[in-house]
C-alpha cells in the first residue's frame, strides 16, 4: 500500500522581498573593497515651505537600492567585511499616529525587508562609534553633505568611490527589478490604450492627461515616473512640454509621453497618434512612418555587445535619408548633411537612456553622453566619430550629445529606443537657418508645410537579453493603434458630451489671432527677420463666445453686478474688485491733494539761503510740470548749481524716453 505524505510549510516572511542584500554584495564587488562601512541616509519627511502640509515624499533611490525600504527618516549601513546590512528606523510617536499613521516596528521591518539588523535612529551614533573603534575601516558615503561626523573618530571618509560603484550595479537589473519594470509598463500600456479608445471624445490635452492618470491610479500605480507630456499639434515640438492645458482646435496629432512607477521602478512610453481615426495630412503620415522606420530598425539591432552610440548614428542616417526623400533636406548628400550635424535640427535628442529606479536611470554617462558623463565643454559633441573625415569639435556647430567612448549593451540592461522628428520654429529660426553651414541644406518652403505636424516620437522600454532583446512596452502603435481609434465609430466631439465639457470653441467663433511668436521673448524687433515666414496655425480659441448651443458662455462680461443687500443681513458682504479699485483711487486722490499743501522740497535736497533753489513739483495731470524753477529777480542771490545740474539731467532723460519706441521692463 502506497503511503502519501503532505508537507505543510508556512513562510515567516514575504517570499518576494526586494533583494537588498544581493544588491549590497553587488555594490561591494563593483567597489572592490574587502572591508569598510557603507552609510546611506534615506529621504526625510518634510513640509512644503511656509506650510503645514507635507511635501510629496520621494525616497532616495540609492538608499532604496540597498534597503527596499520606502519609509521616511530611515538610515542604512552595510558592513562589507561582515556582510551585514542594518536598517535604522524612527521610533513611533504616539502623538502623531492618529494624524499620519505609523512606520514599521523593528520586528515588522525584519520581516518586510531583506536586512540583517534593525535599530532605532537614536542608536545610530553609538553604532557608528562602536564600528569605528572596533573595525577602524573606511567609511563610504555618496556626498560630503551626507557625512555622519562620528564624534571622537578620525577615520578616512571616501566620498568619491561609492556612487560610481552603485551606478555600475544599478545598470544591470536582476529578475526582481525586471518584473517591477514590466509591471509598470503593463499599467502604462493599458493607460495608453484607454486614451486611444477615447481620444475622439476629447477636446483638449487636459482630458488626455486626466484619463491616463485615472487608469494608473485605479491600478494602484499612483506615482508617475515623470510629469506626463500630452502635447497636441505644435506643442509636440517642445520636447518636455507639460502644460497639457490647450484645446485641440484643428490640430493634427497628439504626442503622449507618459509612464507610471510600480514600487519605485519607472516606465517610459511615448505614442503619437492622429486625433481622429485617420491621418489628417500626408505630411503627418510621412513623418510618422519615418520615425516608425527609425525605431523598428534600431530595436531589431539590439543585442549584447552592440554599441548604443552606433544605433544613435544609424537613426540619424535613416532620418537624413527620409528627410531628403520628402524634400525637407536638399542640396547635399547624406554624408555632407551628417557631417554638418544639420539632422539635429529635426532629431535634437539622443536615441534613448537607461530605465530603472529613475526614468533617466544611472549609467547614462556610459550609454550616451560626452566623455562618459564628464563633459569637456571646450569641445562640441558630434553625431559621428572623431575620425569621420573632418574635425567635429567646432563650438559653432549644433551637434548631438554622443561620444565614441560610450559603452556597449549587456544582458539585464533596460533601455529606451525613442527616435523623433520635430519641427521647432524657434530652433530653426534662432540657430539653424541663420547659420550658412545648416541653412543651405534646409528647404524652408517644404518645412513650412510640415510645421503643423509639430513632432512625432515613438518610445518603448527594451530589455537586453542574452540572445537579443524583449520589448516590455505593449501599448499599440502603427496600424493597431489606428484600429483602436477607428473602432469607436464616434463623431468628434460627441454631442452628448458637450454639456459636461462646458463651452466648446468652434472654428466660426475663433477670433483672428496674432502672428505666431517667431523669436524668443525679449529679442528686439530690429533683429533679422526669420527666414521661414509661417502662416498662423489655427489653435484652440480662448476668446469668449456669445452663445454655445443656446446658452451664454462664461464670459466675465455676462456676470451680473453684485448689488443690493447681502444674503445674510447681519453680515456685511465683501467689496467687489471694482469697488476696491474705486476705493484705491479715492485714497490716492487724498494723498496727492495732501502733497499739494505740503512744503516744497528742493531738487538738491539743500535749503541754503545763499542760493536760489529749484523745487520739486507735482505730476502733469495736476497742471504742473515735474520741476518748477522760481525765477530770480535782478541783482538777487545766485542760483544753486546742484539744482541746475539735476534739472538738466532729468530733462535729458525725459526727452530720451519720449523719443524711444520701447520702455525698459
Amino acid at each position: 500500500e502506497t503511503n502519501q505524505y503532505w508537507l505543510h510549510l508556512e513562510a515567516g516572511s514575504p517570499l518576494e522581498k526586494y533583494p537588498a542584500k544581493q544588491h549590497a554584495r553587488c555594490v561591494q564587488e563593483k567597489l572592490g573593497a574587502d572591508h569598510g562601512l557603507i552609510y546611506l541616509p534615506g529621504e526625510p519627511a518634510r513640509n512644503n515651505e511656509d506650510s503645514d502640509m507635507p511635501a510629496p515624499f520621494r525616497q532616495r533611490r540609492y538608499f532604496y537600492y540597498l534597503s527596499g525600504c520606502n519609509e521616511p527618516n530611515c538610515h542604512l549601513t552595510y558592513d562589507i567585511e561582515n556582510d551585514s546590512l542594518a536598517l535604522f528606523i524612527p521610533r513611533i510617536d504616539p502623538a502623531r499616529v492618529i494624524w499620519n499613521g505609523r512606520g514599521s516596528t523593528p520586528a515588522e521591518a525584519r520581516d518586510r525587508y531583506d536586512i540583517d539588523h534593525v535599530f532605532y535612529i537614536d542608536e545610530l551614533q553609538d553604532f557608528l562609534q562602536y564600528w569605528a573603534r572596533v573595525y577602524r575601516g573606511r567609511l563610504f558615503i555618496l556626498h560630503p553633505s551626507q557625512n555622519p561626523l562620528i564624534p571622537g573618530i578620525d577615520e578616512p571618509v571616501d566620498t568619491e568611490s561609492l556612487q560610481p560603484a552603485m551606478a555600475l550595479a544599478r545598470v544591470i537589473k536582476d529578475d526582481h527589478e525586471i518584473s517591477l519594470i514590466k509591471k509598470a509598463n503593463d499599467i502604462s500600456s493599458q493607460a495608453h490604450r484607454e486614451v486611444l479608445a477615447n481620444i475622439t471624445r476629447f477636446n483638449n490635452e487636459a482630458q488626455v492627461e486626466g484619463l491616463f492618470l485615472d487608469v494608473c491610479v485605479s491600478k494602484r500605480a499612483k506615482q508617475q515616473a515623470y510629469d506626463p507630456i500630452a502635447a497636441s499639434g505644435p506643442n509636440a515640438g517642445t520636447l518636455h512640454y507639460d502644460a497639457n492645458d490647450q484645446d485641440f482646435g484643428d490640430r493634427q496629432l497628439m504626442c503622449l509621453d507618459a509612464g507610471c512607477e510600480w514600487q519605485l521602478y519607472a516606465s517610459d512610453i511615448t505614442r503619437t497618434f492622429p486625433l481622429s481615426g485617420h491621418w489628417p495630412s500626408d505630411e503627418a503620415r510621412n513623418i510618422y512612418q519615418l520615425v516608425q522606420r527609425m525605431q523598428e530598425t534600431c530595436i531589431q539591432a539590439l543585442k549584447p555587445g552592440v554599441r548604443y552610440l552606433d544605433l544613435h548614428i544609424k537613426a540619424h542616417q535613416i532620418a537624413i535619408d527620409g528627410l531628403l526623400a520628402l524634400g525637407i533636406l536638399h542640396n547635399g548628400t547624406r554624408e555632407e548633411i551628417y557631417k554638418a550635424g544639420t539632422s539635429k535640427a529635426f532629431f535634437p535628442h539622443g536615441l534613448g537612456h537607461h530605465v530603472g529606479l529613475e526614468v533617466h536611470d544611472v549609467g547614462q554617462g556610459s550609454l550616451m553622453s560626452v566623455t562618459k558623463g564628464n563633459p569637456k565643454y571646450e569641445m562640441a559633441p558630434s553625431v559621428f566619430p572623431k575620425d569621420f573625415h573632418l574635425s567635429v569639435f567646432d563650438p559653432e556647430l549644433c551637434r548631438s550629445p554622443v561620444d565614441v567612448l560610450s559603452g556597449h549593451l549587456e544582458p539585464g540592461m533596460v533601455v529606451t529606443v525613442e527616435p523623433g522628428i520635430y519641427f521647432s520654429t524657434y530652433a530653426l529660426n534662432m540657430f539653424y537657418l541663420p547659420s550658412p553651414i545648416h541653412s543651405k541644406f534646409i528647404n524652408t518652403k517644404v518645412v513650412a508645410r510640415y510645421l503643423p505636424v509639430g513632432g512625432v516620437r515613438i518610445e518603448d522600454d527594451i530589455l537586453i537579453t542574452s540572445k537579443g532583446y524583449k520589448n516590455l512596452s505593449t501599448a499599440p502603435k502603427g496600424e493597431a493603434m489606428l484600429e483602436i481609434i477607428r473602432s469607436q465609430n464616434a463623431q468628434w466631439p460627441l454631442i452628448s458630451d458637450l454639456a459636461d465639457l462646458g463651452p466648446i470653441m468652434r472654428e466660426t467663433d475663433v477670433e483672428k489671432e496674432e502672428e505666431p511668436l517667431l523669436r524668443a521673448p525679449g529679442f528686439p524687433k530690429h533683429t533679422q527677420e526669420p527666414i521661414i515666414q509661417i502662416k498662423p496655425i489655427v489653435r484652440s480659441a480662448t476668446a469668449p463666445v456669445k452663445r454655445v448651443h443656446g446658452r451664454k458662455s462664461a464670459d466675465s462680461g455676462d456676470l451680473e453686478k453684485l448689488e443690493g443687500p447681502a444674503l445674510i443681513t447681519d453680515i456685511k458682504r465683501s467689496r467687489t474688485t471694482d469697488e476696491n479699485v474705486q476705493q484705491w483711487r479715492v485714497n490716492r486722490k487724498r494723498t496727492e491733494l495732501a502733497a499739494i499743501s505740503s512744503p516744497r522740497t528742493t531738487i538738491c535736497g539743500e535749503n541754503s539761503p545763499s542760493f536760489i533753489h529749484t523745487y520739486m513739483g507735482l505730476p502733469v495731470e495736476h497742471g504742473e510740470v515735474h520741476s518748477i524753477s522760481l525765477q530770480p529777480a535782478k541783482d538777487q542771490k545766485p542760483r544753486c548749481r546742484n539744482c541746475a545740474i539735476l534739472v538738466e539731467a532729468v530733462d535729458r532723460l525725459r526727452d530720451s524716453l519720449n523719443k524711444s519706441e520701447k520702455v525698459s521692463p
